[in-house]
């Protein structure tokens, strides 16, 4: 019997999925690149630490500094320091990244860009082919 076409998402879907969902419990899917950034970060790694947690594959995660970055010029012309609560947040992602040994594009750096824009890149998209999923046969 032959499938009909299936479109991109059916495809990723397929190719990245570890456990069916049931009428209990939701569809678990392999993620193969994480990116995170410094606002939302530091709930999930005082959860890691409270359950005695790693993060999974650190190897597949790539942090950077995007949300709260200002815009505007410090003194010495350069791009003004994080205050307050922003500077709290880039502190602790720099620290959760050296602790649990992840990949860090901090504030300065080349690579160091917005979290929703550097994921799909054409370096990214090729490495992520090279190293499949250990989930698929693919």
């Amino acid at each position: 019997m032959s499938q009909g076409p299936r479109t991109l998402l059916d495809k990723l879907w397929e190719s990245h999925l570890v456990s069916a969902p049931t009428e209990d419990t939701p569809a678990v899917l392999y993620i193969d690149l994480h990116l995170i950034h410094e606002v939302t970060s530091p709930q999930a790694f005082a959860l890691l630490r409270e359950r005695g947690l790693g993060v999974r594959r650190p190897d597949r995660t790539v942090a950077t500094m995007d949300h709260a970055i200002p815009t505007r010029l410090g003194s010495g012309g350069g791009r003004a320091p994080a205050e307050g609560a922003a500077a709290e947040q880039i502190g602790a992602l720099e620290r959760n990244c050296r602790d649990f040994g992840i990949r860090l594009f901090p504030v300065g750096s080349d690579r160091q860009g917005i979290v929703h824009v550097i994921g799909p890149t054409p370096s990214s998209i090729a490495a992520r082919r090279c190293a499949r999923s250990p989930w698929t046969s693919a």
